[in-house]
């Protein structure tokens, strides 16, 4: 499998899909023209079809979107790439879910399809979206998600910040009460970072680092380039 998984769409000071830009070029390689967009995670999504479009073009990409195919599954089985957005992971899940996209992708992928996600659709790569950010604004019937790593992700991960008077929890404490009851691995990895993961190897890539949680263990910190030693089986 071939997978590109980007902490955030836009990098602040920077337009949309600027910061890892190139990443995305250079990982689809020659070969690829057109990508298949899936636009679930925001509700406008023709809006957001052209957003992402214009940035495409940019990369000499055509941009197609699932929800403008007659047959998604069909257009999922022809994709010669995959480019889920960001946005609301519940929302996503549960449209990925209606339209029956869950195993189309998933067989798409593993049969040696591209798949780039930013943001949610970094988070629906993994097993479950159990460590999403986001408000359930939506019952999506379920958190198993695609399963393309055995691994799960938090994207946007923001450290404490010193002398801050917030009283939740940091995201660090979240993210241990998650070990607390399941033993998945989980990338906590911050913005202008992302995966690749391609020839059974997980590499941290981008401007900013990761931390690696286990259940048990202190967070591991990590920053790019680096090999992480992450299960893919």
């Amino acid at each position: 499998m071939k997978l590109l998984l980007v902490s955030n769409s836009t990098l602040h000071g920077q337009g949309y899909l600027d910061h890892c830009a190139a990443a995305m070029r250079a990982f689809l390689g020659p070969e690829v023209r057109r990508v298949l967009f899936v636009p679930y995670a925001l509700a406008d999504r023709d809006a957001y079809h052209a957003k992402a479009k214009t940035r495409f073009e940019a990369l000499s990409l055509q941009l197609d979107s699932v929800h403008q195919a007659s047959d998604p599954r069909a257009a999922a089985a022809e994709a010669q790439a995959f480019f889920v957005g960001g946005g609301n992971t519940f929302r996503l899940l549960a449209e990925l879910r209606r339209q029956g996209l869950l195993s189309a992708i998933r067989d798409a992928v593993g049969a040696g399809t591209p798949y780039m996600g930013s943001s949610a659709g970094s988070n629906v790569a993994c097993a479950t979206i159990m460590t999403t950010n986001d408000m359930p604004i939506v019952d999506p019937g379920g958190f198993d998600a695609l399963g393309l790593v055995p691994f799960q992700l938090n994207p946007h991960y923001l450290d404490p910040v010193p002398g801050s008077t917030h009283m939740g929890e940091t995201r660090e404490e979240r993210l241990r009460q998650y070990h607390e009851v399941n033993c998945r691995p989980v990338v906590g990895l911050r913005e202008g970072a992302w995966l690749r993961i391609e020839g059974g190897a997980v590499h941290l890539e981008g401007s900013s680092g990761a931390r690696l949680f286990f259940p048990g263990k202190t967070p591991l910190e990590t920053m790019p380039p680096s090999r992480l030693e992450l299960p893919l089986g």
